[in-house]
């Protein structure tokens, strides 16, 4: 399996941190966010890495290189315009093979154990990674009942974390995009399923909550 890292995003919540260095560049306890999520998905037998790049991306690049020296091979995605997390992925599809792929946040902060994430089951579209809704979270994502996800609810928010099949971008809408509308797609047709992780995780958006961790 492949494994496709967003890290596209400006993380303007995070201003001035981010003015000069990008989201997943920033150090948590000594080391960049994206080399944290790099070392999780190798320990759990990912090594073939694709990342998407737009905001300060030639700096991610220049940090992490072919991925070599953490254990891994990395390609690129290189984005001209904001695309969103849809359109990044969309546009990363000829890098990754026609098997089920990893989608994983570049910017959050977990000790979830990858090793534990189920399998894509035959027939779905996707399996999402769900955390209950933290408190800084007005609303949260979705609804789920014995790991289907059947509606839109607060109770979970998406993870971060989620495996998908390239068909589910088959049809997707121009970007720029969240692919958040193709799990709503997918929920709607019976074919999005769910675990909940309900152990560490973060997804930083601010200088306060950024100062907690680091």
């Amino acid at each position: 399996m492949k494994a496709l890292l967003l890290a596209a995003g400006a993380g303007t919540r995070l201003l001035p941190l981010t003015a000069a260095t990008p989201k997943p560049l920033l150090p948590v306890k000594g080391q960049p966010l994206i080399e944290r999520i790099i070392n999780s998905v190798r320990l759990a037998g990912v090594h073939e890495l694709v990342i998407n790049l737009y905001h300060l991306g030639d700096a991610i690049e220049a940090h992490l290189g072919d991925g070599s020296a953490l254990g891994v091979h990395i390609e690129y995605s290189r984005e001209s315009r904001v695309l969103e997390t849809g359109g990044g992925i969309v546009n990363a599809l000829p890098l990754l093979s026609d098997a089920p792929f990893l989608i994983v946040n570049g910017d959050i902060l977990t000790d979830f154990d990858f090793r534990s994430l189920n399998p894509l089951a035959m027939g779905d579209l996707a399996h999402l990674l769900l955390v209950p809704r933290p408190s800084f979270r007005e609303t949260g994502d979705f609804e789920c009942i014995e790991g289907r996800v059947n509606a839109l609810g607060n109770t979970w928010v998406y993870g971060g974390i989620a495996v998908a099949e390239p068909a589910l971008f088959r049809d997707a809408p121009p970007a720029p995009f969240s692919w958040n509308v193709l799990m709503w797609r997918a929920a709607a047709a019976g074919r999005l399923s769910a675990q909940i992780h309900r152990g560490a995780w973060l997804d930083i958006g601010t200088p306060e909550q950024y100062a907690s961790v680091c």
